[in-house]
């Protein structure tokens, strides 16, 4: 009864989502404005004649001045859909639509999907083919073999344009990612690796020959079929089983089983039983990718053989073998090229990049996917996840480079580097505009000390600055926890040689640093005993007091706790010398563009003079990403229409920048609507010292600075870099403690760049 309510439940889930909050998974969306008779204009009639006019003179100008070059058709007829079977093109419209979901999540390709009321393998092809002025790329789906093969090879020979049949090659590529690093880790060969295969399907087949292409010999490979051994005994096989038949007398799958290296599955359900498992090599791979029941059930394997390698087809198990590791990433990159096909070097190197991301330390993107999984390179992680953000960029360069280097680019890429940072920036928003921060702290070597240094987001970053900058990272925290945590995350640090760590229970340097404290605040309050206490429980303390000392040059902070709990510490102890805390400043990543809101953390009310100091901060800072920057005052009041406090500290902030002259724009006091949109500003005030819409806005009060800020991350998808610590030269940063890993590498490179850089 329980069984079947679970059952209903997720059932009546499944249907919701396709049906509400409209049907289906895809909608189109224009890219070009269309709000008045000029863009109608351009859009239509006449000016859409000039963009026919160019495609008539080069045809391969249409990726330039259309949609074709980043277009994907998901083709099917249905006849091989999932574990459904024949259910008809009609019936497999919410697969494929789902395959165009995924292209565009992963890969960000667009997609039409075309469901094909066509059986025959040759009419189906001539329909397919005739649809390649349309698209950039065909992705064949879901078409039983051997039909699909046929279907393959025609479109192949009379289209220019790259033609994929997913469900041979995609999962061919996966499995020969998986395949490879499950090989490296058994200490195997390939080429002596034995192979015993189950299903002489397209996927089966597919699999079989990328292995080949591999390495592995068609002598140490057995197929096997719902009818048996393939072997030359056995008339009625078509041209694809032929090329594994062995000359043999054996004919089933007990027969030679024995001995066995690898096992591949892509069949049904008990296929493989534990007794035949037993008779396999020590630590047999098996790669078992029935669904949703695979060819043995892993527990059952790992009864008998508990150091077997283990695939599945399952989401539930470890090693899911997943076409979306593949398709996104190898379309991507052949469409940017320009591919004429998808050939064998392409596919290779689709593999090896996939077999080379498990083998790396996992980021911290996919462990926030993926929690309560530990993503470390063995058995239970041959081949990385859906959801790791590397693939694109690795995948894809991976991919066009192999297009390239065999004479199949039509388009090839000028600067491989810049097209591989375009890619990472699609993936991580921050990646461009944070890129001449990082370019600027490669310019020296700092130390940055981590205040929390037994949080995981900061031993990850530790990590990251250690591969993307010159900085030293200084982490404070308990040595054992430190060192438990570094093996339960897998991470290649080093203690010593990579990272210096205080262990704030017993440093050597310990009595220095109270001493130190006690005669910044002895007058203050605090005690010897105070001092001590504080030396030994609050970890901002020591880094602001290491910073103090000159032991590092800047100390990040915050990752728990409350803000202003910290910036009580940093400011007694490193304030002085024309330090201050000025005002808090988040630079909020949105889809379009980027805005920067001020103060968020630091001045409840803040005065005209202080609005002012935040302006002059928020300016240098907005500089260091290159953004030149526009700066409003943003107030209840507008232009003087209100005689409100707001107003009155914001136009008095105005009278003190105004008496400076000041190399950057800004202007106020206005509404947030009028900062951001030009039309209205000049239908209010005739005026306004800078054109467009303002890219920084300053606030008069903390709640209004804060609330747009939490407003841009949760509706508007916006990602945050900062808060950044304006006003103290760079030694210090407090971070929320929702930040992700990306974001304390942000701030920390931030940190590592030389303050004389910036003024």
């Amino acid at each position: 009864m329980a069984k079947n309510l679970k059952e209903n439940s997720s059932k009546k889930a499944a249907l919701d989502y396709h049906e509400f909050p409209q049907p289906g998974k895809l909608e189109i969306r224009a890219t070009k404005p269309l709000a008045n008779q000029r863009d109608l204009s351009r859009a239509y009639s006449p000016g859409v004649a000039e963009a026919c006019l160019e495609i008539k003179e080069d045809e391969n100008t249409a990726s330039k001045y259309t949609s074709k070059g980043n277009l994907v058709a998901v083709i099917s007829n249905g006849t091989a859909v999932l574990g459904l079977g024949n259910i008809g093109p009609g019936a497999s419209k919410p697969v494929m639509e789902g395959k165009a979901v995924l292209f565009k999540k992963f890969a960000n390709i667009d997609c039409f999907d075309i469901e094909v009321d066509e059986d025959n393998p040759q009419r189906l092809a001539e329909i397919v083919s005739s649809l390649e002025p349309t698209f950039g790329a065909i992705n064949l789906e879901d078409i039983k073999a051997p039909d699909c093969f046929e279907v393959e090879r025609l479109c192949k020979e009379k289209m220019k344009i790259p033609v994929f049949h997913d469900d041979q090659h995609g999962t061919a590529i996966v499995v020969g990612a998986a395949a490879v690093n499950a090989i490296e880790l058994s200490n195997r060969k390939i080429e002596n690796t034995k192979i015993v295969a189950v299903g002489a399907g397209a996927s089966g087949i597919a699999c079989l020959e990328m292995l080949v292409k591999l390495g592995a010999k068609r002598e140490n490979i057995w197929l096997s079929d719902s009818k048996g051994l393939i072997t030359k005994n056995r008339s009625e096989i078509n041209e694809e089983k032929k090329r594994f038949s062995q000359d043999s007398t054996l004919s089933n799958l007990d027969d030679v089983i024995k001995d066995c290296d690898m096992f591949l599955g892509l069949s049904g359900p008990g296929v493989l039983t534990s007794k035949m498992v037993l008779k396999m090599n020590k630590q047999p791979i098996i790669f078992a990718l029935a669904n949703p029941d695979p060819e043995i059930n892993p527990a059952d394997a790992l009864k008998v053989a508990p150091d077997a390698l283990i695939a599945t087809g399952r989401s539930d198990y470890p090693n899911q073998v997943n076409n979306v590791l593949c398709f996104p990433f190898i379309f991507r990159g052949a469409l940017d090229v320009g591919a004429t096909q998808i050939n064998d070097k392409m596919k290779l190197a689709c593999i090896h990049a996939i077999a080379n991301l498990a083998r790396q330390t996992s980021t911290a993107e996919t462990v926030e996917a993926y929690q309560g999984e530990i993503l470390k390179f063995g058995k239970e992680y041959l081949i990385p996840k859906p959801f790791d953000p590397r693939l694109l960029p690795n995948v894809a360069v991976a991919v066009a480079e192999a297009a390239m280097k065999s004479g199949v680019a039509s388009r090839p890429l000028k600067d491989v580097e810049a097209y591989k940072q375009k890619l990472e920036g699609s993936v991580y928003k921050s990646t461009i505009l944070m890129k001449p921060v990082f370019e600027a702290a490669k310019t020296s070597s700092r130390k940055i000390v981590f205040a929390e240094g037994e949080d995981e987001r900061t031993l990850r970053t530790a990590l990251a600055l250690l591969e993307e900058t010159n900085d030293k990272p200084i982490l404070i925290g308990r040595p054992k926890v430190v060192e438990n945590r570094i093996e339960r995350y897998g991470l290649p640090l080093v203690h010593g040689k990579d990272f210096e760590l205080v262990n704030p229970q017993n440093d050597p340097r310990f009595r220095e640093y109270w001493e130190t404290y006690l005669g910044i605040m002895e007058r203050q309050g605090v005690t010897p005993a105070l001092a001590r206490e504080i030396m030994r429980t609050n970890t901002t303390a020591i880094g602001a007091i290491m910073v103090k000392r000159g032991e590092a040059d800047s100390l990040i902070c915050g990752t728990f706790g409350q803000y202003l709990w910290h910036l009580k510490y940093i400011e007694e102890i490193l304030s002085g010398y024309g330090l201050k805390p000025v005002g808090a400043l988040s630079m909020m990543i949105l889809e379009s563009d980027v805005l920067f809101v001020a103060d968020c953390n630091i001045h409840p009310n803040p005065s005209a003079e202080e609005i002012a100091e935040i302006v002059i901060g928020a300016a240098r800072h907005t500089k260091r990403f290159g953004v030149t920057p526009k700066i409003a005052l943003c107030s209840h009041s507008q232009f003087g229409s209100l005689d409100t406090d707001s107003g009155r500290r914001m136009r008095g902030a105005l009278d003190i920048l105004d008496s400076k002259k000041l190399d950057f724009s800004y202007e106020g006091e206005m509404h947030s609507d009028s900062a951001l949109d030009e039309d209205l500003r000049k239908r209010i005030f005739r005026g306004s010292r800078f054109a467009g819409a303002a890219n920084v806005l300053v606030f008069s009060n903390i709640d209004a600075a804060s609330g747009v800020r939490n407003i841009l991350k949760m509706r508007s998808n916006g990602i945050e870099v900062g808060p950044i610590l304006m006003g103290m030269g760079n030694k210090a940063h407090i971070v929320s403690p929702s930040i992700t890993t990306r974001g304390l590498l942000n701030i920390s490179a931030l940190a590592g760049t030389p303050v004389q850089i910036y003024g």
